[in-house]
C-alpha cells in the first residue's frame, strides 16, 4: 500500500493527483522550481522539496534530484503526470531501483513507444494500421505535404507541416532544435499528411493480472501548432462499428507491449472511415477528464490501485451523456498564438460545481494550475487551466461551457478564453464538422475576434472613466460627497483616454443635474457609479459593468456584452517611455535561439530577423517593414525581457515614399 506519494511535475496535474490523493488518505509531496516557489501546488502537498533552478533540465527534468526528493520527505511512491519525465524510461527504472513505487507502466512498455519511429514498426507487427515512415533525407515532391514529426515526446513540440520542398529543411533542422530542447533527443522523422483528418483516440487502463479496458474514444482534432486546445468524448464523427474497431486496436496495442497502469493510443481518422495508429502516450493525458466524467471513474485512483496490485473489474462502467474540455492558455491567437506571461489578477470562472474530480451530477468541472494573484512565467508550457462541461447531450455541454468562458474574469494576461468561447459556439463545431484543420478552414478573423464588439469597447471605457471619477471622489479628503467634475458654472466635460484592443477610445463626459451627458453615446443614462461597479441604462436596456484596476494602469471591464481590457493614457506621455521609429520590440520574456541578420543588412517586409525561445516554443521576429537595419541590439543565447528594443529597422526611401503616397497630409 502507497503511503506517501511524489508527483513528479507541476501545475494543474501535480493538483489533480493530489486531490485523488486526499480523498485516498494517501500523504502527498510536491517539488518545485525556484520559478515555482509560490505555486498553488507546492502549497497544496503535505510536503514540498525545492528544486534549485528554474529552466526544466536543471529542475523538473532531473530525475536524480527528484528521486533525493522522494527519500527526502519519506514518500514511498512517485506519479510522473504528464509531461517532463513521465515517459522516459530510465527514470521509472530508477523510481524502481529506488525501492520506490512507481505508479506508471512498466519501464519496458515506456521504452517500446518511446521512440514513435520504433513504435510504428511494432505496431504494424501487432496489426495495428500505420502510415508509412519517410526519411527526412529521402522527401521528394510526389510526397508532399508531408508532417515533420519528433521521434520523442510529444504535446506539438518538434512538429512542422511541409508542403514545398524548399521548406523541409528549415522544418526538419527547426524540429529537431525544439525536439532536443523539450525532450533532449533530436531525432526526428517524417509521415504523409493525412489533409482534413480527425485525431481520434483510444483511454486505455490494464491491470497486472491480463484485464485490459479500452474506455471509449476522445476527439481532440481542434488544435494549434499540433498540440490540442479542445477534447470531447465521445467523437461525434464516430459510430458504434468504428469505435469498435478503434478500441480492438487500442487494446491490440497495449497488449503487444505488456502495459499496465493508464494509457492513450492515438489515432488518425481518414475521411473515408479508416484509421492509422499515431503513438501511445504511456501515461494519463491532459484531456482525461472527459473520459472521467462520461465513465464516472477517478483514473488517477485507478492508476494508484493499479501500481499496488488491485485487479480491475471484469468490465468498466457504462458511459453516459457528453463531455467537452478547453484548454485556457496565456497567449494570444490574434497574434501567431504568442505565449503571455505576468501576475494573473484575478482569475474566477463562475459556476464551478467540482475542481479536479467529477461533478455529482451533469454539470461545470475545473482543473486549473493558477490562482488569482499567480504568476505566468516563461519557462513552462502556458496552459492555465482545463475546463469541462459534462451534459446530458454534446449541445448542452457546449452550452454549460460557453456561460462558464464568456462569465469567467480573467484579468491580468492575455488568453484565448474568446476563441474558446466561440468556437463551442461555431456553426460547424456545433454541427461536430471538426478537422485538424479546422482552425484554418473557419479562420483566426473570425474565430478570435474579440467576444466585446466596437461599441462594447466604448461602453467599457465609458463605465472605467466613472468609476475612475467614483474612486477619486471616495478617496477625496474634503467634498467627497460632490459630484465628479462638479462645477457651479458649466465648464468643459471631463476627458479620459484609453489605450483598448484597437487602438485609443476617448472617453468625454458631463454629469449634470440631468444626469449623464457623454459625447457619442446617446440613449445612455448612468444608473450607479463606484469605484467598482457601472450600471448603464442603454437604449431601456441595463447593463452592468464590473471594474478592477491593476497598478501599471490597465483596467478589466466584464459585463455581459465581452470583457474588455483597457490602459489609461497619461495625460501628458513621458519622453522616457518614448522608442525610436521602426524599433522592433520584444513581443515577451525569453531567449534569443538565433539572429539571421546583421546591423547594416537590407531586409525585406515580413523577413525573420531573428527568433525567441519562450515556453519550449520557438517564435519568429519579422520585420515590420522593408527597409536597413539600423541597430541590432541582441546576440544569440541573450535573454530578453518583453519589450525590450531587439532591432531597429529605418524605412527604405522606396517603401518611405510610397507610406507618403498612401497617406497624403
Amino acid at each position: 500500500m502507497i503511503d506517501k506519494l511524489l508527483v513528479a511535475n507541476r501545475g494543474e496535474i501535480a493538483r489533480r493527483v493530489f486531490r485523488t490523493c486526499r480523498d485516498l488518505g494517501v500523504g502527498t509531496v510536491a517539488v518545485f522550481s525556484d520559478a515555482d516557489e509560490h505555486a498553488p501546488h507546492a502549497a497544496e502537498a503535505d510536503a514540498a522539496v525545492r528544486l534549485a533552478g528554474v529552466a526544466p533540465a536543471d529542475t523538473y527534468l532531473r530525475g536524480d534530484l527528484i528521486i533525493d526528493a522522494a527519500k527526502a520527505a519519506g514518500a514511498d511512491a512517485v506519479h510522473p503526470g504528464y509531461g517532463f519525465l513521465s515517459e522516459n524510461a530510465g527514470f521509472a527504472r530508477s523510481v524502481i531501483e529506488a525501492g520506490l513505487t512507481w505508479v506508471g507502466p512498466p519501464p519496458a512498455a515506456i521504452e517500446a513507444m518511446g521512440s514513435k519511429i520504433e513504435a510504428k514498426k511494432l505496431m504494424a507487427a501487432a496489426g495495428v494500421p500505420v502510415l508509412p515512415e519517410l526519411d527526412p533525407d529521402a522527401v521528394t515532391e510526389a510526397d508532399l505535404p508531408i508532417l515533420v514529426k519528433a521521434s520523442a515526446g510529444g504535446g506539438g513540440r518538434g512538429m512542422r507541416v511541409v508542403r514545398t520542398l524548399a521548406e523541409l529543411q528549415e522544418a526538419v533542422a527547426a524540429a529537431r532544435r525544439e525536439a532536443q530542447s523539450a525532450f533532449g533527443d533530436p531525432a526526428v522523422f517524417c509521415e504523409p499528411l493525412l489533409q482534413n483528418a480527425r485525431h481520434i483516440e483510444v483511454q486505455i487502463l490494464a491491470d497486472r493480472h491480463g484485464t485490459v479496458w479500452a474506455l471509449g474514444e476522445r476527439e481532440c482534432s481542434i488544435q494549434r501548432r499540433h498540440q490540442k486546445i479542445i477534447e470531447e468524448a465521445p467523437s461525434p464523427a464516430v459510430s458504434p462499428d468504428v469505435r469498435a474497431e478503434l478500441c480492438a486496436a487500442a487494446v491490440n496495442a497495449a497488449k503487444a507491449i505488456g502495459y499496465e497502469g493508464a494509457g492513450t493510443v492515438e489515432f488518425m481518422l481518414a475521411r473515408d472511415g479508416r484509421f492509422f495508429f499515431l503513438e501511445v502516450n504511456t501515461r494519463l493525458q491532459v484531456e482525461h477528464p472527459v473520459t472521467e466524467c462520461i465513465y464516472g471513474l477517478d483514473l488517477v485512483r485507478l492508476q494508484v490501485e493499479v501500481a499496488e496490485g488491485a485487479p480491475l473489474p471484469a468490465e468498466p462502467p457504462t458511459p453516459r451523456g457528453h463531455a467537452i474540455e478547453v484548454r485556457l492558455y496565456a497567449e494570444d491567437p490574434a497574434a501567431g498564438w504568442r505565449p503571455g506571461s505576468g501576475t494573473l489578477h484575478t482569475f474566477e470562472v463562475p459556476d464551478v460545481d467540482a475542481a479536479f474530480t467529477v461533478p455529482e451530477s451533469y454539470g461545470l468541472r475545473l482543473d486549473s494550475g493558477v490562482e488569482s494573484g499567480s504568476e505566468v512565467g516563461i519557462h513552462y508550457d502556458p496552459m492555465l487551466a482545463k475546463v469541462i462541461a459534462w451534459g446530458p447531450s454534446r449541445t448542452a455541454a457546449a452550452r454549460r461551457l460557453r456561460a462558464a468562458l464568456t462569465g469567467a474574469r480573467v484579468h491580468g494576461v492575455t488568453t484565448n478564453r474568446d476563441l474558446l468561447a466561440r468556437i463551442v459556439t461555431e456553426p460547424a463545431f456545433l454541427q461536430g464538422e471538426t478537422h485538424t484543420g479546422y482552425l484554418d478552414e473557419i479562420g483566426l478573423d473570425v474565430l478570435a475576434a474579440p467576444l466585446a464588439g466596437e461599441r462594447a469597447m466604448r461602453l467599457s471605457a465609458l463605465s472605467a472613466a466613472l468609476a475612475d471619477a467614483a474612486a477619486n471622489r471616495a478617496a477625496a479628503p474634503v467634498q467627497g460627497g460632490l459630484p465628479s467634475g462638479w462645477r457651479n458654472v458649466p465648464s468643459q466635460p471631463q476627458h479620459k483616454s484609453y489605450e483598448g484592443p484597437d487602438g485609443t477610445i476617448e472617453v468625454s463626459y458631463r454629469l449634470t443635474r440631468d444626469g449623464l451627458i457623454a459625447e457619442g453615446h446617446d440613449g445612455v443614462h448612468l444608473t450607479v457609479a463606484t469605484p467598482t461597479e457601472v450600471t448603464l441604462d442603454v437604449d431601456g436596456v441595463r447593463h452592468a459593468f464590473a471594474i478592477r484596476t491593476a497598478g501599471d494602469g490597465r483596467v478589466f471591464v466584464d459585463s455581459g456584452l465581452g470583457p474588455v481590457t483597457l490602459r489609461a493614457l497619461p495625460r501628458f506621455a513621458d519622453p522616457s517611455d518614448l522608442v525610436a521609429p521602426g524599433s522592433l520590440l520584444a513581443p515577451m520574456p525569453g531567449t534569443v535561439v538565433r539572429v539571421e541578420t546583421e546591423q547594416g543588412a537590407a531586409v525585406a517586409d515580413g523577413q525573420t530577423l531573428l527568433v525567441l525561445e519562450a515556453m519550449k516554443m520557438e517564435h519568429r521576429i519579422a520585420a515590420p517593414a522593408g527597409g536597413t537595419v539600423a541597430e541590432l541590439n541582441v546576440s544569440a543565447g541573450q535573454q530578453v525581457e518583453a519589450g525590450a528594443v531587439l532591432a531597429v529597422i529605418t524605412e527604405s526611401p522606396n517603401t518611405a515614399a510610397e507610406t507618403s503616397e498612401g497617406n497624403p497630409a
